[in-house]
């Protein structure tokens, strides 16, 4: 399991420079206007949607996880907590297939408990355009 950060940056370009400074690791993934990392310490997922208009630089938050298991527990724990705010099973976004439980914290900030289950699969392409990781509403920014 790891914390997911998820930042809007205005130049998708010096951002990926930046960060493979800072962790010292390069990009995961990266696409024209998006890339992600994955870095062992501290563990983390450091993913950069190039967004030069959005208001805030925070886009959302998450946690992955490795096993199936561990979404369903999350479902549980949330729904008992009358938090839930979506599920998402088998769908391809941001450039993975992924299983999701979205929650929105009373401000508006959205956090994910996600498992990837295909990193790189044949309709990511599908993906492109799509409003993805920001649930039923694009959220430029927290608490929009």
């Amino acid at each position: 399991m790891r914390l997911q950060l998820a930042l809007n940056v205005r130049d998708i370009d010096q951002a990926v420079t930046y960060y493979t400074k800072l962790f010292g690791v390069a990009p995961h993934k990266r696409r024209s206007d998006y890339a992600n990392f994955v870095v062992a310490e501290p563990p983390l997922k450091l993913v950069l949607f190039e967004n030069p208009e959005a208001e805030q630089r925070l886009h959302h938050l998450g946690v992955e996880v490795l096993e199936a298991a561990q979404i369903d527990t999350a479902l549980e724990r949330l729904t008992a907590a009358g938090i839930v705010d979506e599920v998402k099973r088998d769908d391809t976004c941001c450039h993975a297939t992924q299983d999701k439980v979205w929650s929105r914290e009373p401000d508006g900030l959205r956090w994910e408990w996600y498992r990837v289950t295909d990193d790189n699969p044949a309709t990511a392409a599908d993906s492109l355009g799509k409003t993805c990781c920001t649930g039923p509403k694009r959220m430029e920014s927290v608490g929009a």
